[in-house]
């Protein structure tokens, strides 16, 4: 498991020194992989509405991460688990996802970077919430399909109780009259003798040796029967009794489920296409706005920890979740100067008082941190 963390720190003298120390120790123990993660300069705005924004871009995070694993989830669903489906179009910008978060680039044209912060978040928040919209309806429409098919080819496909009995039953095989009719009964095999036995006696209307075998499968056979018309209901009572199953059937019936089965396909298939197409396009733009919505936290929390004018260096960390421990360590040691009030424990001290309310619901960090779920990005 690999662990992703965004860190930012002021650009003063102490902090870029211990910087390239970071990565001189990085490098030399190949422990972790470090990177500038290029964020723009945007609009400060007031600075005392930073302080609401940080909340409203954690609940954002939230939320956006929760579409992605939904829209993955649908992704690996729709695909029946095949991995190299889904790794092909499990991608963010044409790029494979980890590629794309190890080579940001802002998009200027979907983000611009003149407008201010908020707006950036509403232009996030509006494609989140439209995505996950029509996720629901996508997912339904197609799964309404898939379920049909599914219920018509078991009713089709099933035992001598459900099956098509089309192959199995010819048009010689029933006899159909102005008197006469031909019923299909299904018997299993502890009762072939029985059947034999009382057939004829389940109603006085019944055609003497009328009966035939007609299929053989598994435990059970297909038998024929012919009886006057008038007494059909009497014989179908009577051999539910003696645990005698009769089959509805009817050429022309068959026929037209085995022609809605083919336009089910053809359907089912249509929406596969549409729905992977939509899947495919909506991933990679909800993986895309929600780096670009970590790249706003990092800013707006950047500007609350170290003031103005706005001074930082945003840093990618990637690491193997075994390392992760000595590597946070590591940075608590590095950055301890830019928490005052640091401890021996620093990093895990439990402080709150001027720190953003975005921050004080996560483990405290003398330097800016966020981290990357890379369960989104392991989605096969």
């Amino acid at each position: 498991m690999t662990d992703l963390w965004l860190i930012s720190v002021p650009l003063d003298k102490t902090s870029l020194s211990n910087v390239e120390q970071l990565k001189r120790f990085i490098a030399k123990t190949n422990q972790a992989s470090c990177c500038k993660f290029p964020i723009p300069d945007l609009k400060v705005g007031v600075l005392d509405s930073l302080l609401t924004m940080s909340d409203d871009l954690s609940m954002l995070d939230k939320l956006t991460e929760s579409v992605i694993k939904k829209t993955g989830q649908c992704m690996k669903e729709v695909m029946e688990h095949t991995a190299d489906k889904v790794l092909e179009n499990a991608l963010a910008n044409g790029a494979d996802l980890m590629s794309y978060v190890t080579k940001f680039q802002w998009d200027k044209a979907k983000y611009p970077t003149a407008l201010p912060l908020s707006s950036l978040a509403d232009i996030i928040n509006k494609d989140v919430s439209l995505v996950e919209t029509e996720l629901k309806f996508q997912s339904t429409a197609y799964n309404n399909v898939k379920a049909s098919l599914q219920s018509l080819e078991y009713e089709l496909d099933g035992n001598l109780q459900t099956r098509s009995l089309n192959g199995i039953v010819r048009r010689e095989d029933l006899v159909f009259s102005e008197y006469l009719t031909t019923l299909l009964v299904v018997v299993s095999r502890g009762n072939y003798l029985k059947w034999e036995r009382t057939y004829e006696s389940l109603s006085d209307f019944v055609v003497p040796r009328s009966s035939r075998k007609l299929h053989e499968e598994g435990e059970s056979a297909v038998f024929s029967v012919t009886l006057f018309k008038r007494a059909v209901w009497e014989f179908k009572a009577k051999a539910q009794q003696s645990k005698f199953t009769v089959r509805e059937y009817s050429f022309d019936l068959e026929e037209a489920k085995q022609r809605e089965r083919k336009q089910l396909s053809v359907h089912k298939k249509e929406q596969y296409g549409i729905f992977v197409r939509w899947l495919k396009v909506n991933y990679s733009e909800m993986f895309r706005a929600w780096i670009h919505l970590k790249a706003l936290r990092v800013f707006v929390e950047s500007v609350l920890r170290y003031g103005l004018p706005v001074s930082y260096q945003a840093l990618l960390l990637q690491t193997e979740r075994k390392h992760s421990q000595k590597l946070k360590e590591d940075l608590a040691s590095l950055f301890i100067h830019l928490d005052p009030t640091a401890t021996a424990t620093a990093g895990k001290t439990d402080v709150s008082g001027d720190i953003p309310a975005g921050l004080c619901q996560q483990e405290y960090f003398s330097y800016v941190r966020f981290d990357i779920n890379t369960n989104v990005l392991e989605i096969s």
